[in-house]
């Protein structure tokens, strides 16, 4: 993750490819499609992350389903209105896109690295077992005047130091993205049950900027 065009937002994720491909997008000619990836957890279980990718750099008229790839990118975010307020839609954009033939037994097959702002008072909790939890909304500037707005959970130490947090603090974020099923309620009789996605943090700490400009 050295490449310097996108220092402060870095993601590599290994995974299977789960479906098909669908159009999203084009920014002068070139096309951009979704596919789902699928990515294992230490624990047994997967992460379903979505994935934005340029026909340039895959076939999408093609079928990977149960291919393995590994991906370098960015993790972006943009608002889509809907029900009449703004829904924030998060996807790993594709730098780099490589066919791999199998994990290693020591490979990360999920790892990202932020350096951005948070643009949010942190939501401190904790569960009715007692964990800490902290809830971070990170702004990550893009050029051009752009920023992704990435949702992060902490847990335990974590946890509590994130809560003390103030808003336009820099800090940096390792951790990996995960996957959330949960139910919308869209009226008193009716729900939906969607995904959300978010950084769960492995480590953080806060940049001094003046020691940046140093």
């Amino acid at each position: 993750m050295t490449d310097k065009t996108m220092e402060n937002n870095q993601v590599v994720i290994m995974g299977t490819i789960a479906g098909g491909f669908t159009y999203s997008h084009e920014i002068f000619g070139e096309g951009f499609y979704m596919v789902d990836v699928e990515v294992s957890r230490l624990s047994d279980s997967t992460d379903l992350i979505p994935l934005m990718v340029s026909e340039r750099l895959m076939d999408v008229t093609a079928d990977y389903r149960g291919v393995m790839i590994m991906v370098t990118g960015q993790f972006r975010s943009y608002n889509r209105h809907e029900e009449k307020k703004n829904r924030l839609i998060l996807s790993v954009f594709a730098r780099e896109v490589q066919i791999i033939d199998e994990l290693g037994e020591s490979a990360k097959s999920n790892q990202i690295y932020l350096d951005g702002y948070i643009c949010k008072e942190p939501i401190y909790r904790k569960t009715p077992l007692g964990r800490e939890i902290a809830d971070l909304l990170i702004a990550v500037n893009r050029p051009y005047g752009k920023s992704d707005y990435i949702p992060c959970i902490c847990w335990g130490r974590n946890a509590r130091f994130a809560s003390s947090f103030e808003v336009g603090t820099r800090c940096a974020v390792w951790g990996r993205i995960q996957s959330r099923e949960y139910m919308k309620k869209l009226s008193e009789e009716t729900a939906e049950k969607r995904v959300a996605y978010e950084v769960s943090v492995n480590k953080l700490d806060l940049i001094d900027e003046e020691l940046q400009v140093m």
